[in-house]
């Protein structure tokens, strides 16, 4: 590989690069998941829930392809299998199909957790003096921050 002369020394973006791939498995699961929920949910909330599902996967889409980009621009291999994503990932895998008020609350707490993955990378990406990632990870982590009160506010409970 050609040397990485970005002002990031190697050490740096190589633990910068650790974190990203637990957000990257993180963003993945949770697109899988609200995917899997878009397709399956029924019930009263079903056209609203449908539609919210398919807007917040479109927007995961787009993300696990930049949080991918970035892990690349640091020099690391970005992981890309299931076998990858389920070591990495701090969410659960959900084998059933929950209700649609449970599907709101699962996806609620898998945004929550995407929220903690991104401030875990911020510290690293500080001390690493690492703009570009601080700037991707902030805009996630607001990102995730609004949908998880958008579900905490549709949800009855």
């Amino acid at each position: 590989m050609k040397k990485i002369d970005i002002g990031i020394d190697e050490k740096d973006r190589e633990k910068i690069a650790a974190g990203l791939k637990h957000l990257l498995a993180d963003s993945y699961t949770l697109y899988l998941q609200t995917h899997n929920f878009h397709w399956n949910v029924t019930g009263p909330l079903f056209r609203e829930l449908h539609l919210m599902f398919e807007e917040h996967y479109t927007e995961l889409a787009d993300a696990v392809d930049d949080i991918a980009e970035r892990i690349r621009t640091l020099g690391v291999a970005a992981p890309g299998t299931y076998q990858a994503f389920a070591q990495l990932s701090s969410i659960e895998e959900v084998v059933e199909i929950p209700a649609a008020e449970d599907m709101v609350k699962i996806l609620t707490k898998g945004h929550e957790r995407v929220i903690k993955t991104c401030r875990d990378v911020l510290k690293s990406a500080q001390k690493g003096e690492d703009e570009s990632t601080i700037a991707l990870v902030s805009d996630r982590m607001r990102v995730h921050e609004k949908t998880a009160w958008m579900l905490r506010a549709t949800s009855s409970k």
